[in-house]
């Protein structure tokens, strides 16, 4: 039996990216996967569809889990299609990046609607049938920026710091009821798009005290890991995966 067999997950923005990674990884350790998606359809396809590869079992929603709607809608739609939800990751998310000096409020709005409001709607609501089954694993996807700050990410710093005092507070509300709320807290990662830029990559790698980078597999794996019964007593924390980059 693979670990996460019988389990539904929920990975929001997992059209790309982490997201996309972390919806892989759930997949083959068994778990049923959701792939969230705002825009791109076709991407989110593929991942299912690499997921039915593998002999996994995945379905692709469209939401925008910024808007209470969609969020809601999108929580509704997996309990009435899979019977149950068990696993949330909260990874949808976005930059604006800037100096404050001239960043737009708007853009400010944003980040923060879109990286620390979907985390806490899409919480609300999945909370409410995991708590009936008095069982759930919530993982938020925050940033080494939430904990140590970033110039010119004045937005994305606070929503991902916004995200870490979130995990802290809802795995106190629902400890009681077996469910469980960590985060993952990404460095600089190593992706198809950053690879080639060889001046930021290699500078981030001199900041970690590994000296290397990690990479989208790297952070779903974690994710994997807090998920699974394995870290069944684990709640309220923020793994970093950085190679040491936030010591």
């Amino acid at each position: 039996m693979k670990q996460l067999e019988n389990r539904v997950a929920i990975v929001t923005g997992a059209s790309r990216g982490i997201g996309r990674g972390i919806a892989l990884e759930l997949a083959q350790r068994g778990a049923t996967v959701v792939v969230n998606y705002v825009q791109n359809a076709d991407a989110a396809d593929e991942v299912v569809s690499l997921i039915h590869e593998g002999e996994g079992q995945a379905g692709a929603i469209q939401a925008d889990v910024s808007e209470e709607d969609g969020a809601a809608a999108l929580i509704k739609a997996t309990t009435s299609e899979y019977g149950r939800l068990d696993i949330l990751v909260n990874n949808a998310g976005i930059t604006r990046d800037n100096v404050i000096m001239l960043m737009k409020p708007q853009d400010f709005d944003d980040v923060l609607q879109t990286n620390l409001r979907s985390a806490w709607l899409c919480s609300r609501a999945a909370v409410r049938s995991m708590m009936r089954k008095r069982y759930g694993r919530i993982v938020n996807v925050a940033s080494i920026s939430g904990l140590m700050g970033q110039g010119g990410q004045t937005n994305y710093s606070a929503s991902k710091a916004g995200l870490v005092g979130l995990t802290k507070a809802l795995a106190k509300e629902v400890g009681p009821r077996n469910i469980t709320v960590n985060a993952v807290a990404p460095g600089f990662i190593i992706t198809d798009l950053t690879r080639d830029l060889v001046d930021l990559t290699d500078m981030a790698r001199d900041f970690a005290a590994l000296r290397q980078l990690a990479t989208v597999e790297d952070v779903a794996r974690a994710v994997a890991f807090l998920v699974s019964d394995d870290a069944a007593l684990i709640t309220g924390q923020v793994l970093a995966v950085d190679g040491g980059t936030a010591i």
